[in-house]
């Protein structure tokens, strides 16, 4: 197993262990699961939040909740915050009968354990949302944001086929440090907020819409031909715009 421990950290773990705040197996633990933990069929990167600022996310799909299950314990003795997107309410179900603390956003379908809470992003990021059809991405961003140490606040139902209800609120808007916005259909939203504000905006195309919205490539097509200077990311993709933001908002 490689072993790459940044030197601040390890200067605080040797300084620990110096001064007997923690006994030299727990010392010797810390560096086991440096940078990363072999459970067999996932290997843990509990070096990611102090690489990165932020823990590994677990991806529900494809994953037995016996898989969930071992992964979260291996994070929660750890003291990681834990979010497991794309999940279901049986795995939610077994964690909560362990993790008493647990939530389910039944919405975009994701799981939170958080075992710590400090916000330490510069500003606010503002998650804004098309329709209401789009809400459950803009709920994944949210959420992905919050637990990352950013304070969030969310708008909406303020698409382009009302745009008044977008400029009544201007000064929130201008505000925000960073913004996301996810929209589905013709994927309009976006454009119009960043010629709007001068923070960066994250435009998340959904795959909300009729036939000839290609399940949300119209959207993401529409995003990508911006001349008002937008960053993008996947159909559907709360999580990744939520990591995105958070990453800005820490700079």
């Amino acid at each position: 197993m490689t072993f790459n421990m940044d030197s601040k950290n390890l200067i605080k773990l040797l300084e620990d262990y110096a001064n007997a705040r923690i006994t030299q197996e727990q010392a010797l633990e810390t560096l086991k699961h440096l940078p990363y933990e072999d459970l067999g069929y996932a290997r843990i990167d509990h070096h990611r939040e102090m690489r990165k600022g932020m823990p590994e996310v677990i991806f529900g799909i494809g994953k037995t909740p016996e898989q969930i299950s071992g992964i979260v314990r291996a994070m929660v003795q750890r003291k990681s915050n834990v979010l497991i997107t794309r999940s279901n309410e049986n795995v939610y179900d077994r964690l909560k009968a362990e993790y008493s603390h647990a939530e389910f956003f039944s919405g975009c379908k994701a799981i939170v354990i958080r075992n710590h809470q400090e916000y330490t992003g510069k500003g606010t990021v503002l998650v804004i949302s098309a329709g209401t059809a789009d809400i459950p991405v803009a709920e994944e961003a949210f959420i992905t944001s919050d637990l990352f140490g950013n304070k969030t606040e969310s708008l909406y139902d303020v698409g382009v086929a009302g745009l008044h209800r977008l400029l009544a609120e201007r000064e929130r808007l201008q505000s925000a440090r960073v913004i996301i916005v996810s929209a589905g259909m013709e994927g309009a939203l976006p454009s119009v907020v960043a010629g709007l504000v001068s923070a960066p905006v994250i435009g998340v195309p959904t795959s909300i819409g009729y036939g000839t919205q290609f399940g949300g490539l119209s959207a993401l097509l529409s995003m990508l031909n911006s001349c008002a200077g937008l960053a993008v990311v996947n159909i559907d993709n709360g999580f990744g715009a939520g990591q995105l933001a958070s990453i800005i908002n820490h700079l």
